[in-house]
């Protein structure tokens, strides 16, 4: 079994022992520091949902696996999307994680509007109000969420968040958990039931977020250390 083998293996069981819905989540492989080989392996490991941060380089490795015969693969967008890059990846990409204010969610809107398609999305929240990180306060989420709503071609699925890097478990918790009492909010005024995904969780901290909740985790480094 390679190195790759060995840690996807670890990841599902983890997603088993502390999540405690674990056919209910999903393991996002976070690609975007690798190739196209390395993506083949952890593809034939099992892991079709792959995590990038970059709208040029999705649609290159996603143009790629096509060429390639490769057309089960999920692709989701984890990054700060620019509006301007939307187009790239409008015609494919399965879910957008990064939804953090409107402008942004009318431009996906209006390119999946084009291509005939209803685009997944997550609302992104910076529950820590970390400035090194994107993310809606609660405070302007509230106002533009209407406005989001009012949006025929976006379904927004869930919430997404990162927790600070930080060895403090008590902290990482506490953010996860308010994500998950958010969307628990969100649900009752506003959506009725209908956000069922919680984007949270990495390499670091994944365990806790499985805990708190996660429906999504993104995964990266601990696959190819």
């Amino acid at each position: 079994m390679s190195d790759i083998a060995k840690n996807i293996y670890e990841i599902e069981e983890d997603i088993k022992k502390h999540s405690s819905n674990p056919e209910k989540v999903k393991f996002i492989g976070v690609t975007k520091y690798v190739g196209i080989d390395e993506m083949l392996e952890v593809a034939r490991c099992g892991v079709k949902v792959f995590g990038e941060n970059k709208a040029q380089v999705i649609k290159e490795k996603q143009e790629k696996f096509k060429e390639l015969g490769i057309n089960d693969i999920e692709w989701h967008f984890i990054g700060n999307l620019q509006k301007n890059k939307v187009k790239y990846i409008a015609e494919y990409v399965n879910l957008i994680h990064s939804v953090n204010k409107l402008s942004l969610a009318q431009e996906i809107d209006k390119r999946a509007e084009q291509n005939n398609r209803k685009i997944d999305v997550l609302l992104e929240i910076n529950i820590a109000g970390e400035e090194s990180k994107e993310g809606y306060n609660l405070e302007e989420l509230y106002q533009e969420l209407p406005e989001i709503m009012k949006l025929k071609n976006i379904n927004i699925k869930g919430l997404m968040t990162m927790a600070p890097f930080s060895d403090d478990e008590t902290l990482v918790r506490g953010v996860f958990k308010k994500l998950r009492e958010i969307k628990e909010e969100l649900n009752e005024k506003y959506f009725n039931g209908r956000l069922t995904e919680l984007s949270m969780g990495m390499t670091n901290d994944y365990k806790i977020a499985l805990e708190e909740g996660a429906t999504l985790v993104r995964i990266g480094r601990k696959i190819f250390q």
